[in-house]
């Protein structure tokens, strides 16, 4: 084994050798990959093989789109035969609303160039006779679809791999990890030697943890048993491949029955995903565990096995020839585990892969990208390790990943909240908004008012101050309008005509302070770094000029010594900022800071009164002379000094206030109490997304993400170009120059009874033009908004031709809207 390397792969499944393998391709070639034992040991080498492009997030999609079509490639490269059965697939619906989940499916993959065909009972049948149609309303087939030889594919990215001119090393083990204070690790690997190098990869699956904490981290994953069964030969296979071609190795699933099927050989393969999931070595994986399998619990899994035998009754039919029961890791959300290692320069993880025959090309490509360039060179954040930060304990990763496994078939509905692991982290807030009729949601570990139940009684639905029984406090999981509708409109009404109140303190909050602070904000963010005591919108952008951050960014209103400033931004974001503020920070010290996350509470007031609300409470002057738009004061509410900038993210007049956790209660009280006359309501996240939307207000991880610049995102105003060097500068101004290839639009739906959610296509004169990133019904303006990214030259020419947008798969004529719906001219939140 060589002494040096320049990356180091550790684990050699088929993510790893898909590392490896694309490592090479982008012209990284000093590369070795070091396998415990053999190549496949683990988890590779008795998966189910299957490969699928479709994914709840069509990132990701585009991503396992990718990988499929990468495998005839690395055939060809490396002479290894692949087993590609490219036979296509089936999506069995057993309802109307899983065929409505289907037809949004098949509509989000418009826009991706997937080549999916929503089809009848009958023509289902014809592609599987072995289905009994009473179960099933319609199906969604997909070409893409099919399986592979697992080892063959990792041995093809190896070999592939060794081509290009890296190196596979197995039956070698990493025993230790050690950083050395130059940056470059060393890598222990007993009697075989060590190896230094400027990256590691940790891609060892099933032993992706030992590996993470040889480094001092502990990764959110946990391997589950899955289960499947081969059966004895099926005759009338025969008379399939004679038949019809498309039904040779078909792949099925069947959502009702919570199972998947396919061919393998002269038989079937039937697997499930059942409920009741078994964590397998919970704690630690044994080193020695290689090729081996499980003991089968049928008995575990026997109700799917029951709906699956009803369901395709061949399977009574033939007899059971092998139960496979192997481990496979899993991150809380089911997503992989992918990018650089927050504060290890040269750590990356491409762990949790559970569909690595599906997904390992695309996170491998993505990986290799991002170690050679800085980027990714897609958008993988629901595939990023930052989306996770330290709440993701090892308790709160079993109870999410066991939740994600036994819901694998299941519908995630767009305004459902899943239950495991909640609550975890609340702010001082919590039992106040609780015993006021919050419906819970999460983000980042913390829990967050959605909308409030009018007089909500118990938790359990017990009653409520005037006897009337309190409903229980969820939100019915719909595609289309919810329960919540009423209550969402209520409060938006209460906003924009009196004064509403808002939890804050899920923003992501850091204090950035030293003698070079300002000078670091200033080349680190593309916007103007404001004086003490304003604020300013400062988006940030990685070199290639695409957005990487939305922040407002504060000047605390400081008398004498070195300026401080605040940032805040989207809280699930914190961990991935973080990580670009650490590789950045200058190596003298002279800038620090300071995460704050919930430790750092915010209330926020809105509306037409609320100037008035806080004149009631507040010791200083707050008339609009005295406390301009965009400034930030030091005010004493009541008893309590509060950090409080005129701003809010409902385009109305408004105030946000921060305090430390031991005052935000007592806030809280005072603030209640003086706006019970004025009318004051308390809202929630789904009244504020509805605000935002009419007034096409962007957000993280919708609008702004890092596959588009801030031009194109409308942000361009925010971009001081002349302020001097700053990340991303020279690639803004060429777009500045030429001008964006695509614009955020807003659009007026014809929705009946369901909005735009994200990702739905928009056509123009019968062709799909662009993509929405987030809607939903705007209450005080009595519209359906969506907002979405269409071509530059089709924003520019308003009025012309005819726009539709898919809602829950059927198209709806939708208007461009030149200006927001609310308040154009800025002037209530200017008064």
């Amino acid at each position: 084994m060589r002494e040096r390397a320049q990356v180091v792969v550790i684990g050699g499944g088929v993510v790893g050798a898909s590392v490896l393998y694309h490592l090479t391709t982008v012209g990284l070639t000093d590369c070795l990959l070091i396998e415990r034992s053999e190549l496949t040991s683990g988890s590779t080498w008795h998966a189910a093989g299957g490969m699928h492009t479709l994914n709840g997030d069509p990132n990701v999609a585009a991503l396992q789109q990718y990988t499929v079509g990468l495998y005839a490639e690395i055939e060809r490269i490396s002479g290894q035969d692949c087993g590609i059965h490219l036979s296509g697939g089936l999506m069995l619906a057993d309802s109307a609303e899983r065929m409505d989940w289907l037809r949004m499916a098949h509509a989000r993959g418009r826009y991706l160039g997937m080549d999916t065909e929503l089809i009848s009972v009958a023509e289902a049948k014809e592609i599987l006779p072995f289905m009994d149609e009473q179960y099933f309303v319609g199906a969604l087939y997909d070409p893409m679809e099919g399986h592979v030889d697992p080892s063959g594919v990792t041995y093809a990215y190896a070999k592939a791999a060794q081509i290009g001119g890296a190196e596979v090393v197995q039956h070698t083990r990493v025993q230790a990890i050690t950083q050395r204070p130059d940056g470059l690790w060393d890598l222990d690997c007993g009697d075989a030697g060590s190896v230094t190098c400027e990256h590691i990869v940790n891609a060892g699956g099933l032993w992706a943890r030992e590996v993470g904490r040889m480094c001092g981290i502990e990764l959110p994953v946990l391997a589950m048993e899955h289960m499947y069964l081969l059966t004895e030969r099926v005759p009338q296979l025969a008379d399939l491949d004679v038949r019809d071609g498309r039904a040779i190795g078909l792949h099925a699933m069947d959502f009702a029955g919570e199972v998947y099927m396919r061919r393998e050989g002269d038989g079937l393969l039937l697997g499930t995903y059942e409920p009741n999931g078994v964590p397998w070595s919970p704690h630690t994986t044994p080193w020695d565990f290689g090729h081996q399998l499980l003991p089968p619990d049928l008995e575990r899994i026997g109700d799917n096995l029951e709906r699956a035998f009803a369901h395709f009754p061949i399977f009574a039919e033939v007899g059971i020839k092998q139960v496979i029961n192997g481990p496979f890791t899993f991150a809380p959300d089911g997503n992989p585990l992918v990018g650089p290692i927050r504060g290890q320069r040269g750590h990356w993880v491409a762990c949790g892969v559970m569909a690595g025959l599906s997904q390992g090309g695309g996170v491998g490509l993505a990986l290799a990208n991002w170690i050679a360039t800085g980027d990714p060179g897609f958008d993988v954040w629901g595939m990023d390790v930052a989306r996770f930060g330290d709440f993701a304990t090892p308790a709160y990763t079993d109870a999410r990943v066991r939740e994600n496994y036994g819901r694998r078939f299941r519908i995630l509905y767009p305004n459902e909240e899943l239950t495991a692991a909640r609550p975890l982290l609340t702010s001082p807030l919590y039992d106040r908004l609780d015993r006021a009729g919050a419906v819970w949601g999460a983000a980042y570990g913390l829990e967050y008012a959605r909308w409030f139940m009018p007089d909500p009684g118990g938790r359990d639905g017990t009653s409520g101050s005037d006897g009337t029984p309190g409903g229980a406090r969820i939100e019915t999981p719909t595609l289309r309008r919810s329960d919540a509708w009423d209550s969402v409109a209520a409060e938006s009404a209460a906003v924009r005509d009196g004064v509403g109140m808002i939890e804050t303190t899920g923003f992501a909050k850091f204090t950035f302070s030293g003698p070079g602070a300002r000078l670091f904000l200033d080349r680190l963010l593309a916007g103007r770094i404001p004086a003490p005591g304003r604020i300013a919108l400062c988006p940030m952008l990685n070199t290639a000029g695409k957005l990487i951050g939305d922040f407002t960014v504060a000047g605390l209103p400081e008398e004498g010594g070195p300026e401080r400033f605040m940032l805040f931004g989207s809280g699930p974001a914190e961990r991935y900022y973080e990580r670009h503020f650490d590789a950045h920070l200058p190596a003298d010290g002279s800038v620090t800071y300071r995460p704050h996350g919930p430790n750092l509470c915010g209330l926020s007031i809105a509306g037409p009164r609320s100037r008035e609300l806080l004149a009631a409470v507040a010791r200083e002057d707050v008339s609009g002379d005295a406390f301009r738009f965009m400034d930030l004061q030091r005010l004493k509410i009541g008893m309590v000094p509060v950090l409080a900038g005129r701003l809010t993210f409902t385009g109305d007049l408004g105030y946000e206030f921060w305090v430390e956790p031991a005052y935000a209660g007592l806030l809280f009280d005072v603030l209640m109490a003086a706006g019970e006359p004025l009318g004051l309501r308390l809202f929630g996240a789904s009244a504020l997304d509805s605000l935002r939307l009419e007034k096409s207000f962007g957000a993280w991880a919708t609008e702004y993400r890092p596959i588009y610049d801030p031009f194109e995102a409308g942000l361009g105003s925010f971009i001081k170009l002349d302020k001097g060097p700053f990340i991303g500068a020279e690639a803004a101004a060429a777009v500045a120059e030429a001008g964006p290839d695509r614009r955020l639009v807003t659009f007026v739906v014809d929705a009946v009874d369901a909005d735009c959610v994200g990702d739905e296509p928009i056509w123009h004169d019968g062709e799909v033009v662009g993509w929405v990133t987030s809607g939903g019904y705007a209450h005080a303006s009595a519209a359906s908004v969506a907002l979405g990214y269409i071509p530059a030259e089709l924003a520019r020419s308003a009025g012309a031709g005819t726009f539709e947008i898919e809602v829950v798969g059927n198209r709806r004529p939708a208007t461009r809207v030149e200006t927001c719906l609310f308040d154009p001219a800025g002037t209530r939140m200017r008064a």
